[in-house]
């Protein structure tokens, strides 16, 4: 960039010209800074993953010969002038992140990266769907969205782009995102003992800088930029059953009925390309699907909703409807001579809609209603990075990207976020009520649109725990609604790796049972007696779990903390999370423990603080490494001390009503905690106009008070009884208003331990400490309880 030459200020904005380069510098808030870059003057502002503007604030703004500096209330930026570099400060003047001395921004003909100084110790994590260890740290990565069927647990570049990382050294942890949307690499250490970097193959160097001291608050701060997720239907929590594919419709009643018939709760069924006209998109095989709409209301009155995949390509066939109407109104990409580019995938040669265009997703709209029409309730983005056979895409292929045209290379990365968007926006107008949106392929921001999966995996054990860290990956990167094929889409699951998937899944954000053509049937009931009744077990667990499961959504929504939290979010500073990588906790209650399908035995690693079992109420301290016998029936999970944890009785899907009481688990513990408690409709967007119900629940250690503070919201609870369940109190008198309440110790069983492949199962039982019970009627003025 060479030496500063001038400097304009403007409020909190900076335009700077060096030598050889143009930089603006833009405080966003007290803890987020701006910085552009480019060879030439800046081109006018776009992003397809920031919809933030800059707060006014605070900031000073002073410099001399030799450098500008620039402070808020939470950082210090210095800008030196010869040359121009970038180093950022706490303000009691410790170094969080600078520019590596010598290298600074720097070009190799258009493609600019940003080299910054490595620290000593310092790890990485985030960046999306990236495979690989927890700590990034010598490794470097690629943003590519790419078609990568049955990819090895180290592939790089898989299908999505999330271009944001948080740093940690030294007690410090900051966050950078590139919002840049060509091809762009990271490089944290990989390859040099010098430098990370980050950069990308064409455009400007466009990063936002953030910090806070506690890495939770860099995860809000990142989602305030590039927005959060909105409210999804309850039924999507629920357990969904798919398959590469079921059809004809007699076999998609076939599997309903029989998990109906099972006792296995479910919400879901997908319909994979085989329900489609010769995998032309907005279309049903009638052979197949004579009557969608009789089927899924049929489904409907089973209590189950229908999702249906679509792809981007759009068969070139003159008496196809669907390709004629996109002809008429113009909509397909094009090459540079202005014909539509031809693209081959499932159906043959197709072309593809323009979602980086108002024309093309509005056309995509007005196809998509038709689903709506259909009785679909879901609709599934596949093959958006954009996939074609081949896997290379020309790169004169121009895109709309809102009237500014881009090529290919810029492009791609964000066509399939486009996509989502198209489908969400439509499917919402035409359901009129909250979509299921899930995408394979997406950009930074995706999380206002769709639910992300992890695409092709394989039924292998070391897929498994690569999947938990791609899900804790993503958490980290602003995406709270996440998951995996439980039991792997290639191959055959073991009976060992499949009971112990399902179970992982009944703790995955998106629990979705998947498998591809030409492998064995996947279903629960398809591994055996015991496998089925393991795997009814946690399924239940997940459909009591849903008051809380719910509520942690409801979270994300606020402050975009995600439901998979990889240990590295409360733990930040404890170097044993990054060893224990595959760990994580579920929501802030949880910690779960996954291992490989064979393993007899495993280390459990709980960090500091009280936990306890969540099978028998054993407690343990934390700050420990522990030997587990490991059962194929019982994933370890534990409970943090002093959680909150709201659940229901066990229902079979989400249009049945639980009983009226509403069971809050509270665990002793020595620290304080809260909970916000979340009820809707679960279906409509009424919450947005107040109709919800929230209430905080508080519990204080030092005060041994737990109080339901007063509801919000203008609807009733359905729960019309509290039941007060509380764990390691001992036998404690509880009072309510100066009033003694009437309590009586039993014991809690979250998954059955009476089974008969589990002798052990009715001594557990009766060896498990009593919980405390006691059951108050649910009224949503405040009360407080003691202990």
């Amino acid at each position: 960039m060479g030496d500063v030459t001038t400097v304009t200020e403007n409020g909190q904005h900076l335009k700077i010209a060096t030598q050889n380069a143009r930089a603006e510098i833009t405080v966003y808030s007290p803890s987020v800074i701006r910085v552009r870059i480019d060879k030439k003057e800046l081109a006018s502002d776009f992003s397809y993953a920031v919809i933030a503007k800059p707060q006014q604030g605070k900031a000073s703004i002073t410099q001399n010969d030799n450098e500008i500096q620039l402070v808020t209330d939470s950082v210090k930026m210095i800008i030196g002038k010869k040359p121009f570099s970038v180093t950022f400060y706490t303000p009691d003047g410790k170094v969080i992140s600078q520019d590596e001395t010598g290298l600074a921004t720097s070009w190799v003909s258009d493609y600019v990266t940003t080299y910054k100084k490595m620290q000593d110790g310092e790890r990485f994590v985030g960046l999306g769907e990236k495979t690989g260890a927890l700590d990034r740290r010598g490794s470097g990565y690629t943003h590519w969205n790419s078609d990568v069927f049955g990819y090895r647990v180290d592939q790089d570049p898989l299908y999505s782009t999330i271009p944001f990382y948080i740093g940690i050294h030294h007690g410090l942890n900051y966050g950078i995102f590139l919002d840049n949307t060509w091809q762009s690499d990271f490089n944290f250490g990989a390859s040099n003992n010098r430098f990370s970097s980050f950069g990308a193959r064409g455009g400007e160097m466009n990063y936002y800088f953030i910090y806070h001291k506690n890495l939770a608050d860099i995860i809000t701060s990142y989602t305030a930029l590039t927005g959060r997720m909105n409210l999804p239907p309850l039924w999507s929590l629920g357990y969904q059953q798919n398959r590469y594919s079921y059809y004809p419709d007699t076999e998609v009643y076939r599997i309903a009925q029989t998990l109906r018939e099972k006792k296995i709760p479910a919400d879901g069924i997908t319909l994979d390309i085989h329900y489609m006209d010769k995998y032309k998109v907005f279309t049903w095989d009638k052979n197949r699907f004579p009557d969608p709409v009789k089927m899924n209301s049929r489904l409907k009155e089973m209590g189950f909703k229908t999702t249906v995949i679509v792809d981007p390509g759009v068969k070139t066939e003159a008496s196809y409807g669907v390709y004629e109407r996109g002809q008429k109104s113009d909509i397909f990409i094009k090459y540079a001579d202005n014909t539509n580019y031809t693209g081959e995938v499932w159906p043959g040669w197709c072309h593809f809609p323009d979602f980086t265009g108002a024309k093309g997703r509005d056309w995509w709209q007005g196809e998509i209603k038709q689903y709506a029409a259909d009785g679909v309730s879901g609709i599934w983005n596949d093959m958006n990075e954009i996939a074609t056979w081949g896997q290379k895409m020309p790169d004169n292929v121009i895109f709309d990207w809102e009237g500014r045209k881009a090529a290919h290379p810029e492009a791609r990365n964000a066509y399939g976020m486009q996509m989502a968007r198209a489908s969400y926006e439509g499917f919402r107008k035409a359901l009129n009520k909250r979509p299921f949106i899930l995408s394979r392929s997406g950009y930074a921001g995706l999380q206002r649109y769709s639910a992300l999966w992890t695409g092709d995996n394989r039924a292998e054990d070391d897929h498994m725990l690569q999947g938990v860290r791609l899900l804790s990956s993503l958490g980290l990167s602003g995406v709270p609604f996440s998951g995996m094929d439980i039991g792997g889409f290639t191959g055959n699951a073991s009976v060992a790796l499949y009971t112990k998937w399902v179970q992982i899944g009944a703790f995955n954000p998106y629990f979705r049972n998947h498998t591809g053509v030409n492998t064995k049937s996947a279903e629960p009931w398809a591994f055996g007696e015991e496998t089925l009744e393991v795997a009814r077990n946690y399924i239940n667990l997940r459909y009591k779990l849903l008051p809380y499961l719910y509520s942690t959504f409801y979270e994300a929504t606020q402050d975009g903390l995600p439901v998979v939290r990889s240990l590295a979010i409360n733990y930040t500073h404890d170097a044993k999370v990054y060893q224990y990588q595959n760990q994580y906790l579920f929501g802030n209650a949880f910690l779960v423990a996954p291992f490989a399908g064979a393993d007899a035995y495993g280390i459990v690693y709980l960090p500091k603080g009280k936990w306890y079992n969540l099978y028998s109420d054993e407690l343990s301290d934390g700050g420990t490494e522990t030997i587990v016998k490991l059962a194929n029936n019982k994933l370890p999970v534990y409970v943090k001390e002093s959680a909150i944890i709201p659940m229901q009785s066990l229902i079979q899907n989400t249009t049945e009503k639980p009983t009226d009481t509403l069971n809050v688990h509270i665990y002793k513990g020595d620290v304080n905690n809260s909970f916000v408690y979340y009820e809707d409709d679960g279906e409509s967007y009424d919450y947005e106009k107040g109709s919800f119900y929230k209430r905080t629940i508080s519990y204080n250690a030092a005060k041994k008070a737990i109080t339901f503070a007063k509801a919000d919201g203008s609807m009733a609870s359905k729960f019309k009884h509290i039941r007060l369940y509380m764990h390691g109190f001992g036998n404690t008198d509880l009072k309510a208003g100066g009033k003694q309440l009437q309590a009586k110790a039993e014991f809690v069983s979250f998954i059955n331990p009476v089974s008969k492949f589990d002798p052990q199962g009715v001594a557990n039982a009766a060896e498990g400490s009593n919980t405390r019970t006691v059951t108050l009627p649910n009224n949503s003025a405040e009360f407080v309880i003691n202990y």
